[in-house]
C-alpha cells in the first residue's frame, strides 16, 4: 500500500487479489463493488420467501481502462472517503489517464463514471486508451427488454421473476445510461480532455428520465461532482471520529464510518422509501450470498446505535423502514400462533418472514426486542413523540409486548414466566429454555412499552407490567454469572457475543463482579473464527471495567477482519463469510463509540465514563446528537473538553434544549453554552437538561 498522510484516501499501486475486497460504492438507494458487471437496488429483490434475495442488475459502467500504448505505466488505485469517489490513475511517460467512480450522494438514483486524458511532455501525437467492458444487458432475476433510447441514453427495462409472496408486487427496473465508446482519444493539440458517463436506475420510465435529465443538467452546468461531493462534505461535517495514536485504528474508524454511512440515504432523502441495512449491504446480497440481502438484527443492535448517535435523521429512517414491515409483522406471529408482532429474522419489503431456514424465524425471537431497543433509544436520544404518534411507532412497541406476552408460559413452581424452545444470538445452540439475552430484551420492551404507553395516555394492558416483573433471567448464584440458558454447561463454546451482551447494549444493571465473572467465563469459549462484531462487545465490557489495556488487544483482533488494501470487512478473520460486512464494523465503531467514552443512552440523560488505552494520544468524536443539540468532544490525557455547537441541522425537536454537564462524584453542575469549550478531568458523568432533576445512575 501507498503510504498516505491523509487517513480518509487509502491508496495502493495493486488492486486485491481477491476481487470482493474492491471498495464498494453505495447512497442508501443503488450499491456496487467497483469494477463489478452486476450492481443492486434497495427493495428490489427476486424469489419467493426463502428464495428471496436481492436482483442482479447489469451494470454498464463495468468498465476498466487500459493504455494503448507499450510504455511503462504505474497504477494507481485510491478511494477517497472524504469525497466517495474511488479513481484508478495510469501514468506513463507521455500521458496520465484517470477513471473516477461513484455512486451520487445527492442524487439517489445515479451512477457515474469520469475519464481524464493529460498529456505529459512535449509529444503531440494523440493518445488512445482502451475501456474495457464486462457489461451485457442480461440479468438472472430480471427480464430485460429494449426501451426506446432517451435524449442519447440506452434504454432497457424488465421485473424481476418472482414476488416475495405470492400475489404480491414484482419490481421493475428500468436503466438508462450514456453508451460507452471502446477507445477514447485525446487528439493533436489537446493538452487535456474529460468525458463523463451517467447511468440511472429506477422503478419507473418516468421516474428514470427525470433523473437521466438531472445528471444531464448537472453535467452541463459542471456540478455533477461537486454536487456528490458536497453531499459527503456535509455528511463529515455533520459528524466524524478521529484520532491520533494508531494509524491502523484511525483507518479502520474512518473506514467504518464511511461504509455504515454509504449504505444510508442522503440527510436530505432520508425521508424516501428505505430497505434497511443488511450486513453486506448494497452492494452485496445476489442469490445465495451475503445473506441475500436480507435485513437481519445486525441492523437494529449493530449498525444502527453507531449511526443514531450522530445522525437522528438517519436514525429515523431504519425505524420508519420496520414501521413499514407491521402487516409483515403481525402476519408471521399469527402464523406461529401468537399475538402481536413478530419481526422476522430475515427481513427483505414485506416484513414476512423470509428465511430460507424455519428454525431461525421461529426460535430467535429475540430480534422482537432488538428492534423495540432502537425505538427506545431514538425517543430517549431526540424526544421525537411524532415518530411514535403520526409515524406509527408506538405500533411496533405495543406490537411487540402483546407478542410477548402471548409468547411466555407460565412456570406454577418457580412462580415465573418463560421464553421456551428459543435460539439465542449464539447460534450453536437452539430450542433451549430461558435464554439470558433473549428474557432481558424481552423485559425491557415490556417495560418501555408501559412507559410510552404513559407518555402517550394510551391504557397499557396490566399484563404487559406483570410479564415484565416476574420474566425469568437466569443466574447462577454459585459462579454469579449469567448461564447463557436454562442448563447451559459453564465451559462448553459459544459462537458469537451473547450473555456478555447484557449490560452493553441492553443496560442490564451489573455489579462489578458479575460483569468481570460474565466476561471471563465467555472470552475463552468463544470461537477465535465467529463473527467480526463479538471482541467489540468484550472490550466495552473490559473498559466498563477499567481495564482499557485488556479492552485493547480484545479491539484490535478486529484487524484480522479487515481486508487491504481499502479497509472492506469478511465476516471471518480468514476473509469468509459476507464481505463488506457491516454488522463487524458497527460493533468496531460501537466499542470506540461507547466504549472508549462509556457513553450510555438513558431515559434523562447521556452518561459517559471514558477511558482510553495507552496507544491512543486523543480521540476526537465531532458531532454527538442529543435532544437538538450537536456536541464535539475531545478525550486527551486526563481531560474532557465538549463544545456545545447550534441546534442540529437534523433535530427532530420543536426547539433546542438546553443542556449541562452534571459530575458524578461530586455532583457539579456545569452549563453548555453554545461555541464556550467546557473542560474537566476524565471521570464519569452525564450530559442532561438543565432543568432536569432525574437521576442519571441507579441508587
Amino acid at each position: 500500500m501507498a503510504c498516505e498522510s491523509d487517513p480518509y484516501i487509502f491508496s495502493t499501486h495493486a488492486m486485491p487479489h481477491d476481487h470482493r475486497f474492491l471498495p464498494p460504492m453505495a447512497n442508501g438507494l443503488l450499491g456496487w463493488r467497483v469494477y463489478n458487471n452486476i450492481m443492486h437496488m434497495g427493495g428490489v429483490y427476486n424469489g419467493e420467501g426463502g428464495r428471496c434475495h436481492r436482483a442482479d442488475i447489469p451494470c454498464p459502467l463495468a468498465v476498466t481502462v487500459t493504455p494503448d500504448t507499450e510504455e511503462p505505466t504505474v497504477h494507481t488505485y485510491s478511494l477517497d472517503t472524504h469525497i466517495g469517489v474511488f479513481t484508478h490513475t495510469l501514468s506513463t511517460a507521455s500521458m496520465t489517464a484517470s477513471q473516477s467512480l461513484y455512486t451520487h450522494r445527492h442524487c439517489p438514483n445515479l451512477m457515474v463514471m469520469e475519464i481524464m486524458l493529460a498529456r505529459e511532455g512535449t509529444s503531440e501525437e494523440p493518445i488512445t486508451v482502451n475501456l474495457l467492458s464486462t457489461f451485457t444487458p442480461e440479468s438472472q432475476d430480471i427480464v430485460f427488454a429494449a426501451a426506446p433510447d432517451y435524449k442519447g441514453g440506452r434504454h432497457i427495462q424488465g421485473q424481476t421473476t418472482a414476488a416475495e409472496i405470492p400475489g404480491g408486487p414484482v419490481p421493475t427496473v428500468h436503466l438508462i445510461w450514456t453508451p460507452i465508446p471502446p477507445i477514447l482519444t485525446l487528439l493533436s493539440g489537446q493538452t487535456k480532455t474529460r468525458w463523463g458517463f451517467i447511468l440511472v436506475a429506477a422503478n419507473t420510465s418516468e421516474s428514470a428520465e427525470a433523473s437521466f435529465d438531472e445528471g444531464l443538467n448537472l453535467m452541463s452546468s459542471g456540478t455533477l461532482r461537486p454536487s456528490h461531493e458536497q453531499s459527503w462534505k456535509e455528511l463529515w461535517l455533520e459528524s466524524s471520529i478521529e484520532l491520533v495514536g494508531s494509524e491502523p485504528l484511525s483507518k479502520a474508524l474512518i473506514g467504518c464510518l464511511f461504509y455504515l454511512l454509504s449504505a444510508f440515504p442522503s440527510l436530505h432523502n432520508a425521508s424516501r422509501a428505505f430497505g434497511g441495512v443488511s450486513p453486506g449491504g448494497l452492494s452485496n446480497g445476489g442469490d445465495d450470498q451475503d445473506y441475500w440481502g436480507h435485513v437481519f438484527w445486525d441492523q437494529d443492535i449493530w449498525v444502527y446505535p453507531g449511526i443514531a448517535l450522530f445522525y437522528p435523521k438517519l436514525a429515523r429512517a431504519v425505524l420508519e423502514y420496520r414501521v413499514r414491515t407491521t402487516d409483515g409483522a403481525k402476519d408471521n406471529a399469527q402464523k406461529q400462533g401468537y399475538k402481536g408482532l413478530k419481526f422476522p429474522w430475515e427481513s427483505a419489503v414485506s416484513g414476512r418472514e423470509v428465511c430460507p431456514e424455519d428454525i431461525y424465524g421461529h426460535q430467535e425471537i429475540h430480534i422482537n426486542g432488538d428492534v423495540t431497543l432502537a425505538f427506545q433509544h431514538y425517543l430517549y436520544l431526540t424526544e421525537d413523540l411524532s415518530m411514535f404518534t403520526e409515524g406509527q411507532g408506538s405500533e411496533v412497541i405495543w406490537g411487540v409486548a402483546d407478542y410477548w406476552v402471548s409468547r411466555v408460559t407460565w412456570n406454577h413452581q418457580a412462580q415465573n414466566y418463560n421464553l421456551l424452545g428459543v435460539m439465542p444470538p449464539d447460534e450453536y445452540y437452539r430450542n433451549v429454555n430461558n435464554c439470558v439475552y433473549t428474557n432481558t430484551v424481552a423485559k425491557f420492551s415490556l417495560q418501555f412499552a408501559v412507559e410510552l404507553a404513559e407518555l402517550l395516555q394510551y391504557p397499557a394492558p396490566k399484563e404487559w407490567q406483570e410479564v415484565a416483573k416476574h420474566l425469568k433471567i437466569p443466574f447462577d448464584e454459585v459462579s454469579q454469572y449469567h448461564p447463557e440458558y436454562d442448563g447451559y454447561i459453564k465451559g462448553h463454546p459459544v459462537k458469537q457475543a451473547d450473555a456478555v451482551m447484557l449490560s452493553y447494549p441492553l443496560g442490564l444493571q451489573l455489579s462489578p463482579e458479575v460483569r468481570r465473572n460474565d466476561l471471563e467465563a465467555y472470552e475463552p469459549v468463544t470461537d477465535p473464527q465467529g463473527p467480526a462484531m463479538t471482541w467489540g462487545m468484550f472490550a466495552i465490557g473490559w473498559l466498563e471495567l477499567g481495564e482499557a489495556e485488556r479492552a485493547q488487544r480484545l479491539l484490535e483482533k478486529c484487524f484480522n477482519n479487515i481486508q487491504g488494501p481499502f479497509q472492506v470487512w469478511s465476516e471471518s478473520s480468514d476473509g469468509s463469510g459476507a464481505v463488506n460486512f457491516l454488522t463487524g464494523m458497527g460493533g468496531f465503531l460501537q466499542a470506540v463509540l461507547f466504549g472508549y467514552t462509556g457513553f450510555r443512552v438513558q431515559k434523562d440523560c447521556l452518561v459517559f465514563s471514558p477511558h482510553l488505552p495507552s496507544c491512543i494520544n486523543e480521540l476526537r468524536i465531532r458531532g454527538v446528537s442529543y435532544l437538538g443539540r450537536k456536541m464535539d468532544w475531545l478525550l486527551r490525557g486526563e481531560e474532557v473538553c465538549i463544545i456545545l455547537r447550534e441546534q442540529a441541522s437534523g433535530a427532530m425537536n420543536t426547539k433546542p434544549f438546553e443542556l449541562q454537564v452534571v459530575l458524578k462524584a461530586s455532583g457539579t453542575k456545569i452549563p453548555l453554552i453554545t461555541g464556550q469549550p467546557v473542560t474537566f478531568p476524565q471521570a464519569p458523568g452525564c450530559i442532561c437538561k438543565q432543568e432536569s432533576s432525574f437521576p442519571c445512575w441507579p441508587v
